[in-house]
């Protein structure tokens, strides 16, 4: 299922309920609409549609007159705050609001997260609107699985959007967003996530984490290469790049600080084995051994704590695309083509990467870069 359908599945929640419909008629006085809602007020009604113009916030007496309300979509009416009428639907499973004039002060309730809502709402779309931030009272939304922000004016994601651990689906594509948090790999059950048309450069290597994820769209973005990690996405489907300057060559960036001495004398103690207990050192020392990473070339056997060298090489993915993948080497050494044996390293190592890629190439069903 492409993300825009999951979406769609989402946010049509209420297929099949007992619907009322306000029917676009210019603008509606709130008065007006308000008489008209509370004569057709019924007990029954799970679903309402709500298309007309109007002047002002939701409708005080909603919660009275539908009382069993599920699904509620003020799309296109207009709307620049929702009002506190939301905070009286404890039913309310989907509540749709796309392409309104909602950013400003007030635009959501306050007491938002606190209010039975919070635990009830499962779909919130408010794409096409005008927040330059997530709003932070949303991120008490703990019941939340669909959150759709998409053609907003957002620069940025918050880490505490973790918060919402029950997110399955998240949509924030058409800002404009230039990094991503590691804390979004902490949303365990996420399964679409939708980054396109916005301004990122590159992908946190801990989004690998996200273990149910199906559907990463990163379409029109600024990617030059996608993390090695980006392998594990054992569940991964479909993975949108079109539209980056995705690298069409090795890339090497050379760009190495020379290590320091304390450093070197990691290197040292790791490589050669150099036994110590833990009362040997100090504990900071202790620690900072702790977080050697190996040099991903076989023939090289180093170790780097700080001072690596990023280099970029491209792995097979289905048989048919090549896909820029981040390595980092220990030295320059490693990458240098002036020695042969440095040569035969980096080819070897670039076979070992593309055998990573050809056990993960049957998780891989799709993978749109044109």
């Amino acid at each position: 299922m492409e993300p825009q359908e999951a979406a769609g599945a989402a946010g049509g929640g209420g297929a099949g309920l007992p619907e009322l419909e306000l029917p676009r008629r210019g603008a509606g006085e709130a008065g007006a609409v308000a008489a008209e809602l509370e004569a057709r007020r019924s007990g029954e009604t799970r679903r309402l549609v709500l298309s007309r113009r109007l002047s002002g916030p939701l409708p005080a007496g909603l919660a009275r007159w539908f009382p069993a309300l599920e699904v509620l979509d003020v799309s296109g009416t207009g709307l620049a705050a929702l009002g506190a009428e939301l905070l009286e639907l404890p039913r309310l499973r989907t509540l749709l609001a796309k392409n309104n004039r909602l950013g400003g002060p007030g635009a959501l309730p306050k007491g938002l997260g606190q209010a039975p809502l919070a635990r009830s709402l499962r779909v919130l779309n408010l794409s096409g609107n005008r927040f330059a931030e997530l709003p932070a009272a949303l991120l008490g939304l703990r019941g939340l699985q669909s959150l759709s922000l998409g053609g907003n004016r957002l620069h940025s994601i918050p880490p505490e959007i973790q918060a919402l651990s029950s997110l399955e689906f998240l949509y924030l594509g058409g800002n404009f967003i230039t990094s991503i948090p590691p804390e979004l790999a902490n949303l365990p059950s996420l399964s679409y996530l939708v980054l396109s048309d916005n301004k990122i450069q590159s992908i946190p290597p801990q989004l690998a984490q996200l273990h149910s994820l199906r559907s990463l769209s990163l379409h029109n973005n600024l990617l030059t290469y996608l993390p090695r990690e980006i392998l594990n996405l054992v569940h991964l489907e479909e993975l949108s790049l079109r539209g980056n300057p995705l690298v069409v060559r090795f890339v090497r960036d050379l760009t190495y600080n020379p290590p320091s001495l304390l450093e070197l004398a990691g290197r040292t103690m790791k490589t050669r084995n150099i036994p110590y207990a833990p009362s040997d050192l100090p504990g900071n020392l202790v620690r900072y051994l702790s977080l050697a990473s190996n040099c991903p070339n076989p023939k090289c056997g180093g170790v780097y704590f700080d001072s690596c060298v990023r280099q970029i090489k491209f792995v097979d993915f289905c048989g048919k695309y090549r896909l820029p993948l981040m390595h980092y080497l220990c030295s320059p050494e490693c990458s240098s083509p002036c020695s042969s044996a440095s040569q035969s390293s980096t080819s070897q190592s670039e076979s070992d990467s593309e055998d990573e890629a050809i056990v993960a190439a049957h998780r891989m069903q799709k993978v749109l870069l044109g």
